[in-house]
């Protein structure tokens, strides 16, 4: 089987009735459409609610455009002082070798940049002067290697661009953010994971998941080739309407990247990316979530809760608070709600 890229192969495979035809090709028309073998797999027809397709099979819906949703939801273009670059925090920036992916996600954030009618490759000279961009200024410490999907790279290319990050000095680490493991596994060669390894550099990968169910058992032994490597690996996931908020998925979420080696990092909450509304949570839905999480799973298991603030100014943690000022202290909430006073009284 090969990734479905069109309404008609999607039609073919199943995954859609075929009287929704029009409606995939309107959307397929304007936004990416990439659903692999391994994902599609995961697709049960007959669930209208299945958390899978909700990823990445088109939706009439994408085309309900909000008033405040933005093509650059986050601010990007602002942010990037050479092409191939965003610089929005002062010891790190982002390189975006490539804009394709191996599965393209319906909530996106960076859905007009993507897929084939997006901003394709860097060129040999645009690369040349990103790299030359983080040569030339020593407060940049890490360099996150993103785009698109930079591990749809081949191990050479992948090796060429490590090489060239490692020969700077100042960059200490680089991190990796990637589905490719769980979405199409079999790209994790040991020429791969022999390729992200920089001498002297702290090499970090970021897994991106949304579902306990992505982790097939082809994608968990992709993540122990990269694991078994000494890769350090850090887990990154969406919060999605219907897909992973209601508790007993987020956790079973959580769970499953620790029980493979993958830190839960950040929690995001959904960018206003045009035509996503119909995927986007409440902020306060979020915080009942996370405060779900604690004290119920190991703190292993927490990731962080965040909101990328529109208009580039970056990322802003909000998840709920467990301290209130009070006459004699502090009132601290324990996770089940009962509330003390710290420091307690004699």
């Amino acid at each position: 089987m090969k990734t479905l890229r069109t309404p008609a192969e999607l039609i073919g495979a199943r995954l859609v009735a075929p009287d929704r035809r029009s409606e995939l090709e309107a959307v397929a028309a304007r936004y990416a459409v990439a659903i692999t073998p391994e994902m599609a797999a995961l697709i049960d027809p007959a669930d209208p609610d299945d958390p899978i397709a909700r990823q990445f099979v088109p939706d009439g819906r994408e085309l309900e455009r909000r008033p405040d949703e933005s093509e650059d939801p986050i601010g990007d273009a602002a942010h990037s002082p050479v092409e191939g670059i965003v610089h929005r925090y002062p010891d790190r920036v982002l390189l975006k070798p490539l804009h394709a992916c191996a599965v393209y996600c319906r909530f996106c954030f960076r859905r007009e940049m993507v897929g084939p009618k997006g901003l394709g490759a860097l060129s040999s000279d645009a690369l040349a002067a990103a790299l030359a961009y983080i040569a030339s200024r020593p407060e940049i410490w890490e360099v996150i290697v993103t785009g698109g999907d930079p591990l749809i790279l081949s191990p050479r290319r992948l090796s060429a661009l490590v090489r060239r990050l490692g020969a700077i000095a100042h960059v200490k680490v680089i991190r990796f953010h990637t589905r490719v493991p769980l979405v199409d596994p079999a790209r994790i060669t040991p020429a791969l994971v022999r390729a992200l390894k920089a001498k002297g550099k702290a090499t970090y990968v970021a897994l991106h998941a949304n579902h306990a169910r992505e982790f097939t058992p082809a994608a968990r032994t992709a993540i122990a080739r990269l694991a078994d490597c000494g890769l350090p690996l850090l887990g990154q996931t969406v919060l999605l309407r219907g897909v992973n908020d209601d508790a007993e998925a987020l956790a079973a979420l959580m769970r499953s990247f620790v029980e493979n080696r993958v830190k839960p990092y950040y929690l995001h909450h959904g960018d206003l990316a045009p035509g996503t509304a119909h995927l986007r949570t409440t902020i306060a839905a979020g915080q009942a979530l996370m405060r779900g999480l604690r004290g119920r799973l190991s703190g292993l298991c927490q990731p962080e809760y965040v909101l990328d603030v529109p208009g580039g100014h970056g990322k802003a943690p909000i998840g709920p608070g467990y301290v209130r000022q009070a006459a004699s202290g502090c009132e601290i909430e324990d996770y089940r709600g009962g509330r003390h006073i710290y420091p307690p009284g004699p």
